[in-house]
């Protein structure tokens, strides 16, 4: 359901900064597809510089003024800027590595790039998981917490920062039932 709202709100930004304003030839796009078995399908493809423009005139939730409000407890006693920071000066490598049974985690920095894999490691007919992919510049969380407050992430700094980045898919989702890409290109239309 939150994914839901997400998406709707993107898809509402996306056609109202269209119809304001056609996109410059030079503009990188943000691109969010959804693809569910059920036949309910989700394509957004917004130009960052318009969403830089209008997520400061959003106020809906923990979304205010291009930036979101973290509940307090969320990174439960997490230095982010530190770590990032950390990462940043440390070298290329696998950082983290978990198997459950259920579940085998990656974390590394590769290329001025934090990776985080996740595959569902169940057989047969318990898998029922999803397997994830996010890649995220290393500027572009930088920027994502490059706010004054400790609570919020400034999401149009990160915007910003993403059209300095080169195209990649930032977040895979697939599992039985979807498929969610998200990643930034200079092309209008998904390729």
């Amino acid at each position: 359901m939150y994914l839901r709202s997400a998406f709707a709100i993107c898809a509402t930004v996306s056609a109202i900064s269209l119809a304001a304003r056609p996109a410059v030839a030079a503009d990188r796009y943000i691109h969010v597809q959804v693809t569910e078995t059920r036949g309910e399908n989700v394509n957004v493809n917004l130009p960052l510089s318009v969403a830089e423009k209008v997520l400061p005139t959003l106020d809906k939730g923990p979304l205010h003024q291009g930036h979101v409000t973290v509940p307090n407890n969320s990174f439960q006693g997490i230095d982010l800027r530190a770590t990032i920071e950390a990462l940043r000066t440390s070298p290329d490598s696998k950082i983290v590595q978990v198997k459950d049974g259920k579940q085998d985690i990656s974390v590394e920095k590769s290329k001025d790039n934090l990776i985080v894999h996740v595959r569902d490691s169940r057989t047969g007919e318990h898998k029922r998981g999803e397997n994830v992919d996010i890649i995220v510049p290393l500027s572009v969380a930088d920027a994502l917490l490059s706010g004054t407050r400790k609570d919020e992430l400034d999401v149009v700094a990160a915007l910003h920062a993403l059209e300095q980045a080169s195209d990649s898919f930032l977040v895979t989702v697939e599992s039985a039932t979807e498929h969610v890409r998200v990643w930034v290109d200079t092309h209008s239309e998904p390729q």
